[in-house]
């Protein structure tokens, strides 16, 4: 039995790169079901940043922005991904709009600083709190052009609500990173 669980399903490296790339389509998107209103807040608390910062830790720089490109092109183009089973183009120009953009930054500056790190849990906790910073500030930006509020009224309606949660998802990416890491060789 053992022998039949070391086998590798897919042996073929393309085919892992491009199954764990729409996997991370369907997991953003599945996170962006799992929200929580805030009433003072025209942004939800979702699941999605966990699954971006996850995406860049396993998958990589390139393939993590690629599926966060993918998920966001496939809301655009109609497909009812976003919070709320929202779609379209215009949903961008929404209060989460920034948000959305950030997920790729993300992404991208995580799968691109993550080999400095290593499998140093600190380091990499410290690199995805980083990359999650990046991510609300992407998210604030938009709302400062969008909604105009002051500098108190942003960091109230769109960051510090999140940091909690935040801090608990990069948490959670680190740890199954550090784990994942000596696999994740054999398989990308």
């Amino acid at each position: 039995m053992e022998a039949i669980l070391q086998k590798e399903v897919i042996t073929d490296r393309a085919i892992c790169r491009l199954v764990g790339a729409a996997a991370f389509v369907f997991l953003t998107a599945l996170g962006a079901f799992v929200r929580i209103p805030l009433p003072f807040s025209p942004v939800p608390l979702t699941l999605q940043t966990f699954f971006v910062l996850l995406s860049a830790a396993l998958l990589g720089r390139r393939l993590g922005s690629i599926s966060q490109l993918i998920y966001i092109s496939l809301g655009v183009a109609g497909v009812p991904l976003f919070t709320l089973s929202g779609s379209g183009l215009f949903y961008l120009a929404g209060p989460t709009g920034g948000y959305l953009a950030g997920f790729v930054l993300a992404a991208f500056f995580t799968g691109s600083f993550l080999k400095y790190a290593g499998n140093r849990f600190l380091s990499c906790f410290i690199l995805f709190c980083i990359a999650d910073a990046l991510l609300l500030a992407c998210g604030l930006l938009w709302l400062k052009v969008l909604l105009g509020y002051p500098f108190k009224k942003l960091m109230l309606v769109g960051a510090l609500p999140f940091i909690p949660g935040d801090l608990l998802k990069a948490f959670l990416v680190t740890v199954i990173y550090v784990r994942a890491l000596p696999r994740l060789k054999e398989i990308f």
